[in-house]
């Protein structure tokens, strides 16, 4: 009697062995080539989702396939252990972040476990535990000493229900990323990390990122905000006042009928000093300031503005032109403040019409002859015009004379300018990394001494969820000495912003019990580049820009020997239902311990790879997880009824085998499935047609067994594809074919055994498909058999019934071929 499928013994019987005989953990090994897997470490909430079962399947499948390619694969995981959840549920539950955190991360690394990932535990991190985040501190420190950590005061994003500070990079619309709560701006001083130092790096290091995205580059682009144009000075006439604007289209300044500022300007109150209206003026500015920094994009749907009654000198043209203050320019673009071409710029176009300000033409396209104003601006490059000696240039000419004339003239220079903006790191929160600075009013702020690391977050705090950081009402942790003088000192009680923290755990995992650095540094050259790193594309922006900072800066530092952190990165799509993400507020929630508890790990990991490709959403249907689960329940079935083949001795002459063998289908099939599942896992990542490979492999294997056990060559070539099916899913659902290798016989475990090789003749599809060209465009294709020769491919493309519509009674010249690929009808 055939024993049944028990995936609960079977996955706790070899998750089991994995831990005792510490399978996954890896150390340096020279002779090896290595590859490092990683997922992005997970917030320990209280429980694994959908969304991290499919981002770590994802990572679990390649980091096991390349263990079995012979290669020395790291594949850790750890925990982003502080933020702002912690801190709330000890408000509204009453317990201590620490033990919050520490709860969850128990019961979350016990369903990972559950899940079988292949994680090498002893490399594990937590960012909650002092021996992580004092290397925050010595980072912070390191940083400090060069330059790149400052403190300054300045409008800050805040979130009065998270009541903390907001990097720029974390309000999304008008609200705070986590909680959706509107905006506000407040002044405060401020931590921040000079990461516009890196910002040309960092956008020409994109140029090393080819296995990225196109899209996630395309974001960060657009946030590094690189500009090339000129700096022009504008002296404010009448005055010893002058006003540098930036602009990228110098070509247009012949057409610049005003000048305007941002309400936030240094001189916007100073030019209406002397006004009438001086009263009027201010309110309207601290209005516009209030409406600004509430929401920064004010001006785009309401452009309003005060006209100063100064004017300032156009240095190219000669002429004086009005100076404005208006809502739709910010500060921190630019100078804030801009020449403004109405008749070349679609805001400046609106502003003027509203206010009936002069609009001049000075570019037009280049097949017109007279210009005019039309209905709109005239945004493109062309032709100058009515621009004194530089009239008739194209527009890129005129751009290099006039920004040479202007440097030449000593008004003006070529420069350029990043929209990014530097990193404010501090946070008013208890469950943080405490900034390791000391204020003493004798020597000023200091650095915690390195052997005083780390300043530890305090045990004892009462937590109310009261405006300001509650590291402030704690006497204990405030007042301390000054490591200079010796005299009375308080610490800063803001605590660093959580992604410091995972902006270089990556280096961690290379040595996590490094005691005398952040990591070691031969052990970081050995791992490091992350060969694959895997996540969600809501950190296009956030993480992956702070974390490329972190590795040139730790570069710099000499502790690394890298220039890019993420060579290869993939992000996965989101696990929705019902067409929508799940949430607890939905409903529509589904949780993995119920999958595993109904189905079994290995039948969860199939399913939520199987649906879709890795990059796309995956839409949950739990119809569908039965299948994967009967698919399964089928391949332990074949095994086991023909576990026979596996205690016989059918020996044969190997190499009559290996002819007689190429003659049969299902060898043939059986090496065109290693190339495409391998080809499938390693170079495109479509683990879902890896998948339905493996099936269609399966279902010719129980096609042709009955045939095939009637014979000595028969019985060979089935246990053979057994094993090789086997194989091929082990790292998809490593319980049930670890438990399946070791009944066919096997001493050692499938995970390490090597991936099956294919040969490429066996694996080469039998029909191909062929691209049609007439004068080299694409017109038509067809599927032909390999290898046929010339003619009877070029007779098939000429029998192709649109081609034959194309060509109607024209006559080709020649027709050219390219072996099974391509012919093109030349004409």
């Amino acid at each position: 009697m055939r024993e049944d499928y028990n995936f609960r013994q079977v996955e706790e019987k070899w998750q089991k062995i994995w831990g005792e005989e510490k399978v996954f953990k890896v150390s340096e090994d020279p002779q090896k080539t290595k590859y490092y897997c990683l997922e992005m470490y997970p917030y320990p909430s209280g429980y694994i989702h959908m969304g991290h079962v499919r981002n770590y399947s994802i990572g679990d499948v390649i980091s096991r396939y390349r263990v079995m390619k012979g290669y020395n694969v790291i594949h850790p995981i750890g925990w982003d252990a502080l933020g702002m959840p912690a801190e709330n549920a000890a408000i509204q539950h009453g317990i201590h972040p620490e033990k919050w955190t520490l709860d969850n991360i128990s019961h979350m690394k016990k369903q990972l476990k559950r899940m079988g990932f292949s994680y090498d535990w002893s490399r594990e991190v937590n960012t909650c535990l002092p021996e992580y985040y004092k290397w925050n501190q010595w980072i912070f420190l390191k940083m400090l000493e060069q330059g790149l950590a400052y403190r300054k005061k300045s409008w800050v994003n805040w979130c009065s229900q998270c009541q903390t500070v907001l990097a720029n990079e974390q309000v999304v619309g008008d609200s705070c990323w986590r909680c959706d709560t509107q905006v506000t701006q407040k002044e405060m001083e401020q931590w921040f990390l000079k990461i516009t130092d890196y910002a040309e790096e960092l956008l020409s290091g994109h140029e090393l990122l080819e296995q990225w995205p196109e899209h996630v580059l395309l974001m960060q682009k657009n946030w590094i905000g690189k500009s090339n144009g000129a700096h022009i000075t504008f002296p404010i006439v009448g005055t010893s006042e002058s006003v540098e604007v930036f602009t990228t289209r110098i070509d247009t300044i012949y057409g610049a009928t005003f000048l305007v500022l941002s309400p936030e300007h240094p001189l916007a109150k100073e030019l209406i000093a002397d006004s009438d209206k001086k009263e009027e003026f201010e309110a309207w500015i601290e209005k516009s300031i209030a409406d600004v920094r509430l929401r920064k994009n004010v001006g785009e749907d309401k452009k309003e503005g005060i006209n100063t009654g100064k004017k300032a000198f156009n240095p190219f043209s000669e002429e004086e032109i009005p100076v404005w203050i208006a809502n739709y320019v910010l500060m921190e673009y630019g100078t804030g403040a801009i020449m403004a071409v109405p008749a070349h710029d679609q805001r400046d176009f609106e502003f003027a019409q509203k206010y009936s300000i002069p609009i001049k033409v000075v570019i037009v396209p280049e097949e017109t002859r007279s210009p005019g104003v039309g209905e709109e601006a005239f945004e493109d490059y062309g032709r100058v015009v009515d621009s004194g000696p530089f009239s008739n240039q194209d527009s890129q000419k005129a751009i290099e004379d006039m920004a040479a004339y202007a440097a030449e003239k000593g008004f003006g220079r070529q420069s350029t300018i990043f929209r990014l903006r530097d990193w404010g790191i501090s946070r008013q929160r208890y469950w943080g990394t405490p900034i390791p600075i000391v204020y003493c009013q004798e020597c000023g702020p200091l650095g915690v001494p390195y052997e005083d690391l780390p300043v530890l977050i305090p045990h004892e705090v009462k937590l109310t969820g009261e405006e300001g950081s509650p590291l402030e009402r704690l006497e204990g942790f405030v007042n301390t000495q000054c490591p200079r003088c010796q005299g009375e000192a308080r610490r800063e009680t803001d605590t660093m912003d959580t992604f410091f923290d995972s902006s270089w755990y990556y280096f961690r995992y290379t040595s996590p019990q490094e005691e005398e650095a952040p990591f070691d540094t031969q052990a970081a050259d050995y791992w490091l580049p992350v060969d694959l790193y895997i996540g969600g594309v809501e950190h296009a922006i956030l993480h992956l820009i702070y974390a490329r900072f972190f590795t040139k800066v730790l570069r710099d530092m000499g502790l690394a020997r890298i220039d890019e952190p993420f060579p290869r990165l993939l992000s996965q799509g989101m696990v929705i239902k019902n067409g929508a993400a799940m949430s607890k507020s939905k409903g529509n929630v589904v949780y993995p311990d119920d999958m595993i508890e109904k189905y079994g790990a290995d039948t969860l990991r199939m399913f939520i790879l199987f649906a879709s490709p890795p990059e796309k959403e995956f839409d949950w249907k739990e119809e569908a997880i039965e299948g994967c689960f009967r698919f399964l329940n089928r391949v332990w079935g074949i095994v086991l009824e023909n576990i026979d083949l596996f205690s016989r001795d059918d020996s044969v002459d190997e190499k009559k085998q290996e002819r007689q063998r190429k003659f049969l289908p299902l060898e043939r099939r059986k090496h065109q499935a290693i190339k495409k599942v391998s080809e499938d896992i390693e170079k495109r990542y479509h683990l879902n047609t890896a998948i339905s490979t493996i099936m269609e492999f399966y279902n010719l294997i129980k096609k042709e067994k009955d045939s095939l056990r009637k014979d000595e060559k028969g019985r060979r070539l089935l246990r053979d594809a057994l094993e090789t099916l086997v194989l091929l899913l082990s790292p998809f659902s490593p319980h049930v074919c670890e438990e399946l290798w070791e009944k066919m016989g096997h001493s050692t475990l499938i995970t390490v055994s090597p991936w099956p090789a294919f040969d490429p003749d066996l694996a080469r599809e039998e029909r191909v498909t062929i691209i049609v060209q007439i004068n080299g465009k694409l017109r038509a294709k067809f599927e032909a058999e390999r290898d046929l020769p010339e003619e009877q491919m070029k007779k098939k493309a000429l029998s192709v019934d649109r081609v034959q519509a194309l060509l109607g009674t024209k006559k080709y010249k020649k027709i050219i071929y390219v072996k099974n690929k391509l012919i093109n009808i030349v004409l």
